[in-house]
């Protein structure tokens, strides 16, 4: 029977798949529930219309949740599948003059992109240990997201009720969460006694060094402009709490991340980490996102994936001002750009790159963007022949 190529538009009950021959023809066409009858359904139409699960690739489209159950199936039955870029299915689908939009439709457009581009789309496939992988990155992205719009509360709520404090320590640091849990405003502090405030500080030394004697802060709260909020001082006693348990439970998904790394991955990640200014930390998330290095055929393929790749728009004698696509994976350019920012800051070779962008006159997210193409092609280049940093000019 050949390769059958199967185009699946999935939605949260009912989805439709559509299977076609090598040579363009039509095998089947199915609409089945999202739970394990309509999956066996599914697996049935396939056996009867294939010579094996290895003759077989599979594609649908990246819909949030509601695919992963359904991809997670077909790659336990050893079938190749691949989730798409809806942007990839919508762009193929205009080439088409018809406009009708149907599941139906929309499976077979997805089944005919995959048996058009099932040669270079196949590799893109990854393993369910590379699908958790990710999927723990993205947890702790989210967790740091989280963690950074609490400081700023915490810091808005601070300006209120104790505005000195910054000016005398970094809130953020652990000794400091524990006395503002305490004494989370000026007012307080001046109502406490001396003796109380020495003695929390004191308490705090094991945490960090602290840098201002119990004397200063509470000359602070006694000279504060703050305004007196009880309400304010509970609802900061909350959120420091919520901030300690988003970075504890940050914490751990690092050290799941990294076990992860170091179980699958762990030449790649000291090959990474081999770059001066490269943390374990954006190592890992990098890997995570990047997947097996031998999907991407080039730098040039892994720079578009991240959607750092330029675009340019030019017509006639008209010619647009260049900006990165965007187009790709936004968990993956999010962690380039603080890879590149690092790396700038740490490591000479590339912020030597850097500062001659700079110097040619290019704005500084130009600059940073051109030394993350240059990161990239040397990461490419270290994963692919499995070689160690060297500080030359690459």
């Amino acid at each position: 029977m050949g390769k059958l190529c199967v185009g699946i538009d999935v939605s949260k009950e009912r989805s439709s798949a559509h299977g076609l021959d090598e040579r363009g023809k039509d095998c089947f066409h199915l609409t089945f529930e999202m739970n394990s009858a309509g999956f066996a359904e599914l697996i049935k139409a396939i056996h009867e219309n294939s010579d094996g699960h290895k003759q077989v690739v599979a594609a649908m489209e990246s819909t949030a949740c509601y695919h992963i159950n359904l991809y997670s199936f077909l790659i336990s039955k050893g079938i190749e599948s691949v989730v798409v870029n809806p942007l990839l299915i919508a762009n193929f689908a205009r080439l088409s003059l018809r406009k009708t939009k149907t599941d139906k439709k929309d499976a077979k457009t997805i089944a005919c992109f995959l048996l058009v581009h099932k040669d270079s789309i196949s590799q893109m496939a990854i393993s369910q240990d590379f699908q958790d992988l990710r999927d723990i990155a993205r947890e702790r992205e989210s967790l740091c997201q989280q963690i950074s719009a609490a400081k700023v509360e915490i810091q808005r709520i601070l300006q209120t009720i104790f505005p000195e404090l910054e000016g005398l320590c970094n809130p953020f640091t652990k000794a400091m969460l524990y006395f503002m849990k305490r004494f989370p405003s000026a007012r307080l502090v001046r109502a406490s006694k001396p003796s109380t405030i020495a003695r929390t500080l004191r308490q705090t030394r094991g945490c960090c060094k602290i840098t201002f004697t119990a004397e200063e802060i509470i000359e602070a709260a006694r000279t504060s402009v703050a305004t007196v909020s009880p309400a304010k001082e509970i609802i900061l006693s909350g959120k420091i709490e919520t901030l300690e348990h988003l970075e504890k439970r940050r914490d751990e998904l690092t050290r799941a991340l990294t076990q992860y790394c170091e179980s699958m991955v762990i030449e790649d990640l000291q090959i990474i980490t081999s770059i001066d200014g490269i943390s374990n930390g954006t190592a890992t998330t990098f890997l995570a996102e990047l997947g097996p290095i031998g999907n991407y055929a080039s730098h040039k393929k892994l720079i578009a994936y991240a959607g750092i790749d330029p675009t340019v728009y030019q017509s006639g004698k008209y010619k647009g001002a260049g900006k990165i696509s965007k187009r790709g994976n936004r968990h993956l350019r999010r962690v380039i750009w603080l890879m590149t920012v690092n790396v700038v800051q740490h490591n000479e070779v590339f912020r030597a790159y850097f500062l001659k962008k700079k110097n040619q006159g290019q704005p500084f997210k130009k600059a940073v963007f051109a030394t993350a193409h240059k990161l990239i092609r040397t990461i490419f280049a270290m994963l692919t022949h499995k070689t160690y940093f060297r500080e030359v000019c690459i």
